[in-house]
């Protein structure tokens, strides 16, 4: 025997677990959205630092010895 649901019944069935994970797990799914965003902002960051011109590596340290002093 197969069991089949329907595209709709599964967008209502989704809709109700949503709703229902907001009202009892607010706070856990806060921290998932919170951490989702986070990623995407590390992402973005990454992202757009490529666009420029890589620092040799010697530069850098140079430049944290000189900090350091």
């Amino acid at each position: 025997m197969e069991l089949s649901i329907s595209d709709e019944k599964t967008k209502e069935l989704l809709t109700e677990v949503m709703v229902e994970l907001m009202k009892t797990k607010r706070t856990v799914l806060y921290e998932i959205v919170l951490e989702a965003l986070e990623d995407v902002g590390l992402a973005n960051a990454i992202a757009e630092g490529r666009k420029n011109e890589f620092v040799p590596e010697d530069e850098i340290f140079s430049i944290i010895d000189g900090a350091s002093q």
